[in-house]
């Protein structure tokens, strides 16, 4: 996978210095610019070289939402911020992810496999093709043809426009949101438990307050207002 510059936008120097001590742990990451003001990040924008943020959204004069209103050009957005109710107008904004604060780097690693996800995906979008039989699905990879049964997949997972279909024994992906393919009626044995996840219920192992975890050991994380799907 190739190399992608990231800017890391964050007005507090701790936060800041921490996002870039972690990004620079993964070759993915080409950091080629650090601010602690959004405005001084535009003449980067501007240009059409970048390709992550890592963008914080309580700042001053130019606030994250803002700026990445200017910035729709960048493939990816990570919000990474103190202020968990901005989510829902975050990923209103094309947001890849959402990381409250503090930063932990278990939780960052985390996001850089969903980026390394989407940016495989979107380099093969025109790949995929799906379509649905009875208790099949069939997914065109390549020149290849894979037929998963729909009764054997744990959960989903969102990843912008696609959505990563997890079994016991392999991933695959399809080039359609997550909320597009749960309205599909041979999906209605999944739960969408979190704004970038939903689980086939049977597979659900244990229920806690911030997460379920299923029968594999996977953890899933629990969405605030997803819960009461959960009841």
């Amino acid at each position: 996978m190739k190399i992608n510059n990231c800017i890391i936008i964050d007005d507090d120097e701790i936060d800041r210095l921490t996002v870039v001590s972690y990004a620079k742990r993964f070759p993915l990451l080409k950091i080629i610019g650090i601010f602690s003001k959004a405005e001084d990040a535009l003449p980067l924008i501007e240009e059409g070289i970048v390709d992550i943020l890592f963008l914080d959204i309580d700042m001053p004069n130019l606030n994250g939402l803002d700026f990445r209103k200017k910035a729709m050009n960048v493939a990816v957005c990570i919000y990474i911020t103190a202020h968990p109710e901005h989510a829902v107008e975050s990923f209103e904004l094309d947001t890849l992810d959402f990381i409250v604060k503090p930063i932990k780097l278990e939780r960052f690693s985390q996001t850089i496999s969903r980026i390394e996800d989407y940016l495989e995906l979107k380099e093969k979008a025109q790949l995929f093709e799906t379509s649905i039989g009875g208790d099949v699905i069939y997914i065109k990879e390549g020149y290849q043809q894979a037929k998963i049964k729909l009764h054997e997949i744990l959960y989903l997972e969102a990843l912008k426009d696609y959505t990563k279909i997890v079994t016991q024994a392999k991933k695959h992906c399809v080039l359609t949101s997550l909320g597009n393919l749960l309205k599909d009626p041979n999906f209605n044995s999944f739960t969408r438990v979190h704004r970038s996840y939903a689980v086939q219920n049977k597979y659900i192992s244990t229920k806690k307050t911030n997460e379920i975890v299923l029968h594999n050991g996977t953890s899933i994380p629990i969405g605030r207002s997803y819960r009461e799907n959960l009841v």
